[in-house]
């Protein structure tokens, strides 16, 4: 009579459980990254925040702007001026937002603003002297945007904007009194700008926030075609601006 081995039953109800519990084990850990992924996915501020057409709000920002200049031959030729740069200058911008939802990924974005620039042209002469000519003025400009968002992942999203904008300085503040004068810097009241930038949606309870990073660079020379002291070591004057906004919506 053959007696069956205790240790050996004993074994194989051990190895079906290890099994199961290493089976398990796998299937739990392939589990974890989709519960991670919906946890991220889940909205919990503002959920139904996309399934609006229009969206109001508004921002403040911080421009750092100048002017790229592009010398004339006069100034190539000249021996009396040794350089004429434009250093970066800080200004304020504050203005309303118009948002309207045209697909899940696309919006339209209109932003109306109020901006106050104080750029400034620095020459340098050859006896160690120096000049400067500040041009400080207020500009009402409308940026036309397109603008491209990634998939929200819980309160956060990333999006780019890119497009147009028109400007028109409604006000400069002249030492001079209002008219021709040779012993200024004058400048075109109108501009037109390619705009384009990266920003971060953040969703709370009851608004969302959105830090932007934008660049803006003029199309227009705004250098006035009549010929002053200081222009004549100029042949293009062109705005360039790199602005953070603040967004409120």
């Amino acid at each position: 009579m053959h007696t069956p081995d205790v240790r050996h039953q004993f074994n194989l109800p051990r190895q079906k459980i290890a099994l199961l519990a290493l089976l398990s084990l796998f299937l739990w850990g392939n589990a974890a990254p989709v519960r991670a992924q919906n946890k991220l996915t889940t909205r919990r501020f503002m959920e139904f925040y996309d399934d609006k057409t229009v969206h109001y709000g508004f921002f403040f920002a911080a421009p750092f702007t100048r002017f790229n200049v592009r010398h004339s031959e006069a100034f190539v030729n000249a021996d009396s001026t040794t350089s004429i740069v434009s250093p970066t200058q800080p200004g304020f911008r504050m203005g309303f937002v118009l948002n309207a939802n045209l697909s899940k990924r696309f919006d339209f974005r209109v932003t109306p603003t109020l901006s106050l620039y104080g750029r400034s042209v620095q020459y340098a002469f050859a006896g160690g002297s120096e000049r400067t000519q500040l041009r400080e003025s207020s500009w009402f400009e409308v940026p036309l945007l397109l603008k491209y968002k990634s998939v929200r992942r819980g309160n956060t999203r990333m999006y780019v904007v890119g497009g147009m904008a028109f400007a028109l300085e409604t006000n400069v503040r002249r030492k001079e009194n209002l008219g021709f004068n040779r012993e200024r810097l004058a400048t075109k009241t109108a501009d037109v700008t390619v705009e384009y930038g990266v920003g971060l949606e953040r969703f709370f309870e009851f608004f969302k926030f959105s830090p932007e990073l934008r660049f803006s660079h003029g199309l227009v020379n705004l250098l006035d075609p009549n010929a002053t002291t200081y222009s004549q070591g100029i042949s293009r004057l062109t705005s360039h601006t790199v602005t953070l906004y603040l967004m409120f919506e």
